[in-house]
């Protein structure tokens, strides 16, 4: 008798390390190397006299996979800490976009009523197009931009997901 296959799932890690050339290009390695798909990628520097930097992956695979991951980043010499944000602690994850969309006429009027209700504020126009930001969860910028998408969409930027735990622990 088989069992059933584990779940794939989606898990948000945040990686503290130093801030040097070839970290990132490390941690990159690691996922290439196995095989191992990075659905979102973050690094920035996070304390400048430590000189260090938190690097937030979102990722999937199965729990056995996402163990993997973990323990195999925590082996990496230039990592400090690792935290899986999706298990650990309850936590927050923001994504920032900048949504470009032609239109005129009534197209024109829809496309500022969406970005009313999404809360995207218009950052660049013109007599044909506007550049929307929207921030929020990954799947609110998808459905804006999905919506967008008969009104003329022409391209979205995204920063990737950034995530934090909640509460007055750090890293």
């Amino acid at each position: 008798m088989s069992q059933p296959p584990e779940p794939i799932e989606r898990h948000t890690l945040s990686v503290l390390v130093d801030n040097e050339p070839g970290v990132l290009a490390r941690v990159i390695g690691l996922f290439s190397g196995r095989g191992y798909n990075i659905d979102s990628l973050t690094v920035s520097e996070v304390s400048h006299e430590g000189h260090l930097s938190r690097i937030t992956i979102v990722t999937t695979g199965t729990p056995m996979v996402i163990e993997q991951i973990k323990n195999q980043l925590d082996r990496l010499v230039p990592v400090h800490r690792v935290r899986d944000l999706t298990v650990e602690a309850a936590s927050l994850e923001r994504e920032l976009a900048m949504v470009k969309v032609r239109g005129v006429g009534e197209a024109r009027g829809e496309a500022l009523r969406l970005a009313e209700a999404f809360r995207a504020r218009v950052i660049d126009a013109t007599r044909e197009s506007f550049v929307f930001e929207i921030t929020g969860k990954s799947d609110k910028i998808d459905q804006f931009a999905w919506l967008m998408e008969p009104l003329g969409l022409v391209e979205v930027a995204r920063t990737g997901v950034v995530a934090i735990s909640r509460g007055p622990e750090a890293m």
